[in-house]
């Protein structure tokens, strides 16, 4: 199962902030990807939940 979420941030000078902070955490730098992009290329999405 894949999930799939987003956030929505009240403005862009918000969410610039936000992703300034992300970004310049050392924890971010060491994280793995944990998927293969490869392969979501080519698979198939189905919605579990629609709100």
């Amino acid at each position: 199962m894949v999930v799939f979420s987003w956030i929505e941030y009240p403005d862009k000078a918000t969410r610039d902030a936000v992703q300034q902070k992300m970004m310049s955490d050392p924890e971010m730098g060491a994280m793995e990807m944990p998927f293969d992009g490869r392969r979501m290329i080519y698979a198939g999405f189905a919605n579990v939940l629609d709100a």
